[in-house]
């Protein structure tokens, strides 16, 4: 017998055995030695050419039997089976054509079982986002499914492990959008910061992330979770401090866990979910982010986040999907309070949102009525202000949708008529001038005289578009000059 049979010998008995003895699989001061068998087993299956399918056909029954073993295995805290599950994952997908086996859901298994337990591991998450991007193109082809249905709990690689992983997750990133995921991961991406503040309170309530299922958290801890947040949004305390009235600490519970708090912490895709920013857990995030120090971890996630938008449009602007303009605008006013990100992200969003009509301007068209609507909000804060501009400028650039949308065009001209009124009134601007610093009176004016000139000259736009509109265009700009007239006559005297 050869050195190399022997060695096949070796390792085949070292699997085979772990395969059948649970004890020999779980017990971590075996698990380097059967991972090195099981990864030499797979390069002899690949280097010999002649006997190839022999090799595979022998070793196959072993290795299904220990992945159905390890993952088993996988609520034990000492189970460390990640990088050996993507091992066999591998040899699943180079040779399940010779023996037939489906690894759709073995991945699954995969994902559910152990990543959804280890992705705080940074090695385990390196190596997954290793493995799919080994794997992309055959995933992408066999399993088209995979990557999208499982993008919540891939986001978490990114979220808890931050810097180190961006480029290999960037890679990953382009298969994670598909038909079903499209719209349930814009509002995913642009809470990473969220989510990263969530999984930090799940840690020092729970415990270390790694060998734990958020779930099982999730069912057991998250009213009391949701309890601390609060408190330490509205009383300064954090989760830990062991201060305070213990009894009364033990008796307040809260009945049911917070939607918005179990969403950002699913593993799996199911759907578009509507986020309730008003809600007690998201304001008590969002309160006791702000109130707090950042984390390292969150200082990295508000750096990375801004470039995801960047990959997700480019993609959006090829689809063409009128579906997500509504979504954009609803989240231009509810983004994570740091200065520097709702900057960078806005302005992505925006240029999106004006790519989008430049591409395709039917979509003003189609969507009148969530236009409608933020323009009727162009007064409620300086972000809902900015959109209102752009939009404005949207919708004379490229005539209301176009000339054969004449009834769109006739209902956003109502809309700039009203915004035009309203400004020229100061009904809105004006209330309160009394109570306001000057410097908040500065503000509003300064936006107030943006916004004319933008629905100005959205107005006379519109009209050449649509000769019908010149009539009450005319009366609209001729109240416009008598108005500035008189304002200027005002300041003289």
């Amino acid at each position: 017998m050869s050195d190399r049979e022997r060695d096949w010998d070796f390792y085949l008995r070292t699997v085979s055995n772990s395969a059948r003895d649970s004890s020999f699989a779980n017990d971590p001061a075996s698990y380097p030695s059967l991972l090195h068998a099981v990864k030499k087993l797979c390069d002899f299956c690949r280097q010999e050419e002649k006997s190839s399918e022999d090799l595979v056909a022998r070793v196959y029954p072993h290795i299904n039997k220990l992945f159905q073993r390890s993952t088993a295995s996988l609520s034990q805290p000492t189970s460390p089976n990640g990088i050996l599950l993507l091992v066999i994952l591998q040899f699943f997908l180079d040779f399940g054509e010779v023996v037939l086996h489906d690894a759709d859901p073995s991945l699954r298994t995969f994902f559910r079982s152990c990543l959804s337990r280890e992705f705080a591991d940074p090695v385990v998450a390196a190596a997954t986002l290793d493995f799919l991007n080994v794997n992309k193109n055959k995933l992408l082809f066999s399993f088209p499914n995979l990557l999208p249905q499982f993008f919540p709990l891939l986001l978490k690689l990114i979220a808890w492990n931050g810097e180190k992983l961006e480029k290999a997750f960037l890679k990953v990133f382009p298969g994670l959008v598909s038909p079903g995921s499209f719209l349930p991961l814009f509002p995913s991406l642009v809470d990473l910061p969220i989510l990263v503040v969530a999984l930090e309170k799940v840690e020092r309530s729970s415990g270390s992330l790694i060998g734990s299922s958020i779930a099982s958290i999730q069912k057991s801890a998250a009213p009391e979770m949701l309890l601390a947040l609060m408190d330490e949004a509205y009383t300064g305390s954090t989760i830990g401090d062991g201060g305070g009235d213990s009894e009364s600490e033990e008796s307040s519970t809260i009945d049911v866990a917070d939607p918005v708090f179990l969403e950002l912490l699913k593993d799996e895709n199911d759907g578009l979910a509507e986020r309730h920013w008003t809600s007690p857990g998201v304001a008590a995030v969002l309160q006791a982010a702000t109130n707090s120090p950042q984390s390292d971890r969150l200082k990295q996630i508000l750096n990375i986040t801004p470039r995801l938008p960047d990959m997700y449009f480019t993609i959006a602007l090829r689809d063409a999907n009128n579906s997500l303009i509504p979504i954009l605008m609803a989240r231009n006013s509810t983004l994570f309070p740091d200065k520097n990100y709702m900057y960078e992200v806005r302005r992505r969003l925006l240029e999106f949102m004006l790519a989008s009509f430049q591409r395709s301007p039917d979509f003003i068209a189609l969507l009148k009525k969530p236009i409608v609507d933020r323009l009727g909000e162009a007064y409620d804060s300086p972000e809902k202000t900015e959109l209102a501009l752009q939009l404005c400028w949207a919708v004379g650039e490229h005539g209301g949708g176009g000339g054969s949308h004449k009834d769109a065009a006739r209902e956003l001209f109502e809309s700039l008529e009203l915004l035009l009124y309203e400004n020229l009134s100061s009904s809105r601007l004006g209330l309160r001038q009394e109570s306001i610093n000057s410097d908040s009176r500065n503000f509003r004016k300064s936006s107030q005289s943006r916004l004319l000139c933008f629905v100005i000259t959205a107005i006379a736009k519109l009209a050449t578009y649509h000769r019908e509109l010149l009539p009450r265009a005319r009366v609209a700009l001729g109240c416009s000059i008598s108005n500035i007239r008189f304002k200027g006559l005002e300041a003289s005297s």
